[in-house]
């Protein structure tokens, strides 16, 4: 079993800033440390030595892949680190950015975003956004060329964190539940795109949750399962991700990670986001979702996956899912 090692946060910052060119040797000490931890160690290493720590993970990542591959420390783990020292907003600032970088953008991780985070996080993470980037999320977003039907989604998504109310309705899910099958299979054409994204954009996450169990309970079957039936475009695929995320969080990011270590997707980045961003939300439950679906705990299924080269890498997302599995 991995432990917490007993010493302060004085002796780990000194331990990290003397391992420099060797960052395998802090992957299991920096892992097990909770976010208020590691908020901690990232303040006490800049009372002692007057720089940022992320900062200077960051520094060592840029500083060359031959150097880092030389003192045995894996680039994957030099960009990992960072990622996981970060406050949770800072953390998807970065996530969003690399995700609209990307050739094809990475669709799946801004929704992941915008769905799985309160709408004070994502003021914060936009705020950081522009702050680190010296740019505007929200434009980002819009300006994705060429237009894509998760964009569409996506900047309903970000008008629902600026107009929703906070508390739920019963009577509204309701409602929104009857509109979407009036609009979708119980109409005899195409969905009614309009009508969701409507939906979409001014009804809150937990609002949208509670229309889709409402759904679910008033027509028998998950809405996702009527976006199946006939000509099923782009669109659909698209809203039936966001929907999933929505509605069954655990579930969505328990299949993410098996596709991704099967290497079914062509998220190659999914195993890492996944791990660092919801470790403390609700990991716990997504690891109970993966052995019950697939047969095997997270952490073996990742000690054992073949696209994941057996190095500090691979031992710092074990070491992950090893802690929330302790914690369940």
């Amino acid at each position: 079993m991995l432990t917490v090692p007993s010493y302060g946060f004085e002796h780990q910052c000194k331990e990290i800033h003397d391992s420099w060119g060797q960052l395998n040797r802090l992957v299991l000490g920096l892992a097990m440390r909770t976010r208020l931890e590691r908020q901690q160690i990232r303040e006490t290493y800049k009372a002692i030595y007057g720089e940022d720590l992320v900062k200077r993970l960051q520094d060592v990542e840029t500083s060359g892949i031959s150097r880092n591959e030389a003192a045995g420390v894996s680039p994957k783990l030099c960009a990992a680190l960072p990622l996981w020292m970060l406050d949770m907003h800072e953390c998807d600032a970065v996530v969003a950015r690399e995700a609209l970088q990307q050739d094809n953008t990475n669709y799946k991780a801004l929704v992941e975003i915008f769905v799985g985070r309160k709408s004070s996080h994502i003021l914060l993470m936009k705020q950081e956004y522009q702050a680190r980037f010296k740019r505007q999320l929200d434009q980002d977003i819009i300006n994705i060329e060429p237009p894509n039907p998760y964009q569409k989604i996506l900047v309903a998504l970000v008008a629902s964190h600026k107009a929703h109310h906070l508390d739920v309705s019963n009577h509204i899910a309701k409602c929104d539940a009857k509109r979407l099958y009036e609009t979708g299979e119980g109409s005899p054409g195409a969905i009614e795109r309009g009508v969701v994204l409507e939906i979409l954009s001014k009804r809150s996450v937990p609002q949208l949750k509670l229309t889709f169990s409402s759904y679910k309970r008033i027509y028998g079957h998950d809405y996702t399962a009527s976006l199946k039936r006939g000509d099923f475009r782009e669109f659909e695929n698209a809203l039936g991700v966001v929907a999933k995320c929505i509605y069954k969080p655990p579930n969505y990011y328990a299949k993410t990670l098996y596709g991704s270590i099967k290497g079914i997707t062509g998220d190659k980045a999914a195993i890492e986001r996944v791990m660092v961003s919801r470790a403390e939300v609700d990991m716990d439950e997504i690891q109970r979702v993966y052995k019950k679906k697939y047969g095997i705990q997270l952490r073996d299924a990742l000690s054992l996956c073949e696209n994941i080269p057996s190095t500090d890498y691979r031992d710092f997302l074990v070491a992950l899912a090893t802690k929330m599995n302790e914690l369940c």
